[in-house]
C-alpha cells in the first residue's frame, strides 16, 4: 500500500505524461494535391440557340401552268443558276419566234429608211416611225422572254434542295411550293440572351456550340451581330452568330447549347474542391517545401466546370490540397498521396494509392 508521501510524486508523473502526450505531433495526414495552373480562361454566357441557313429561300411558281420537267431530286446539291424545274411554255415559245421575226423585219425596214433618208429620198418622219416600230418590237420580245423566264425555276445561289413534293404534269399556281433551297456552307445561330449581359455582348466574341446529335463534338464560331431591340416580354436580346459548316452536319432548325466566351485572358486556376469558404471569404491549404500546410486567403474570379479562377493569393505551380483538408490545421505536416493534374478522375487517382484505395 502506497504511503501519503507517494501521492505528490504520482500526480507529478501523470502530469508529465499528459504534457508529453499533448506535445506529441500527430502523424502526417495523407492528402491529394493539385498544382496551380496557368491556362487560357474566359467568362462565359450560356444560352440555347437555333440553327438557320445563312441563305434560305422557298422556290415557288409565279404563274399558273403545268410542270413540264423536273431537274432535281430530294436533297441534291445544286450550283447557282442551275435549272431545277420547267413549266409548260409552248405558247410562249411560239410567241417568242413571232417576236423575233417581227424584230428582224422592223430592223431591216429601219435600216432601209435610214439609207433613204441619208440620200434625201425619204422623209425624216418616216425614218422616226420605222425606228419606233423597231423599238416596240424589241420591247415586246423582251416581255415574252421575261414570261419564259418565269417558267424556268433556277437556283438563286448554291446550296441543298429539300424534298420534292410534285411531279411532271402537276398544275401549279402562283405561290405553290416547288422546293426549298438552303445555303448551309455556313449557318447562322440565333440565340436569346438575357439583357443583363448587354454590356458584355459585341460582335467578334467567340462562340462554342454543341448538340446532342453529335455528342462530344463542339462547333466554334463568332458573334456577328446583336439586335438593336430588347424583347419587352422576356427581357432578352437576340444575338446572331455564324458557324462554319464545311461538312454540312448542322441543319436549319437544330437546337444547340451555346457558350459565348468573353474577355479571354491567361490566368491561374485551381480545382473547385480545394476551396474552403468561411463566411464571405475563401481559403485554401497550400503545401510548402517542408511538407507543411499553410492556410491562405484567396480572391477568386470566374468559374468553369470543376475549375475556379484565382485573382490573388497564389502563384503558378504552387500545390493546393484538394482532398483531405477538412481535418487539417495550419502548420500541420502532410504526406502527398497523389497529384491531381486534371488528366484523371478521382476514382482513378484513388486506385493508384497504396493498398488500392477505391479499387473494386
Amino acid at each position: 500500500m502506497r504511503s501519503a508521501t507517494d501521492l505528490p510524486l504520482l500526480l507529478a508523473g501523470v502530469a508529465l505524461l499528459c504534457a508529453a502526450a499533448l506535445a506529441a505531433e500527430p502523424p502526417p495526414a495523407g492528402v491529394i494535391v493539385a498544382p496551380v495552373r496557368q491556362v487560357q480562361f474566359a467568362d462565359t454566357i450560356e444560352a440555347l440557340g437555333t440553327v438557320a441557313a445563312v441563305e434560305s429561300v422557298a422556290l415557288t411558281a409565279t404563274v399558273t401552268e403545268t410542270v413540264g420537267a423536273i431537274h432535281f431530286d430530294d436533297g441534291d446539291r445544286v450550283e447557282k443558276g442551275q435549272l431545277l424545274a420547267e413549266l409548260s411554255s409552248r405558247e410562249e415559245h411560239a410567241q417568242l419566234d413571232e417576236a423575233r421575226a417581227t424584230v428582224s423585219e422592223a430592223l431591216r425596214q429601219y435600216q432601209r429608211f435610214q439609207s433613204l433618208a441619208a440620200r434625201g429620198t425619204a422623209a425624216r418622219s418616216l425614218l422616226d416611225e420605222r425606228q419606233r416600230d423597231w423599238e416596240t418590237a424589241r420591247a415586246r420580245l423582251a416581255a415574252i422572254e421575261s414570261r419564259l423566264a418565269d417558267r424556268l425555276i433556277k437556283a438563286p445561289f448554291a446550296g441543298v434542295v429539300g424534298l420534292r413534293d410534285l411531279s411532271v404534269g402537276a398544275l401549279v399556281e402562283p405561290g405553290d411550293l416547288i422546293t426549298t433551297l438552303d445555303d448551309d456552307s455556313t449557318v447562322k445561330l440565333e440565340l436569346p440572351v438575357s439583357a443583363t449581359y448587354l454590356q458584355q455582348l459585341r460582335p467578334g466574341l467567340e462562340v462554342l456550340a454543341s448538340s446532342r446529335a453529335f455528342p462530344g463534338r463542339s462547333f466554334s464560331g463568332t458573334v456577328k451581330a446583336v439586335n438593336s431591340r430588347i424583347d419587352p416580354v422576356t427581357r432578352s436580346i437576340r444575338v446572331r452568330a455564324t458557324l462554319p459548316n464545311p461538312e454540312h452536319l448542322l441543319r436549319p432548325g437544330m437546337l444547340m447549347q451555346v457558350v459565348v466566351q468573353q474577355e479571354p485572358r491567361t490566368t491561374l486556376v485551381i480545382p473547385e474542391e480545394s476551396l474552403l469558404p468561411l463566411a464571405e471569404r475563401q481559403y485554401v491549404f497550400v503545401v510548402g517545401a517542408d511538407s507543411r500546410v499553410d492556410r491562405r486567403e484567396v480572391q477568386i474570379g470566374g468559374r468553369r466546370p470543376g475549375l475556379v479562377e484565382v485573382d490573388k493569393g497564389l502563384a503558378a505551380n504552387e500545390q493546393v490540397v484538394t482532398h483531405g483538408h477538412l481535418q487539417l490545421r495550419p502548420g500541420q505536416a502532410v504526406r502527398v498521396l497523389a497529384i491531381d493534374d486534371g488528366s484523371r478522375s478521382l476514382p482513378e487517382l484513388l486506385r493508384t494509392l497504396p493498398g488500392g484505395v477505391g479499387s473494386p
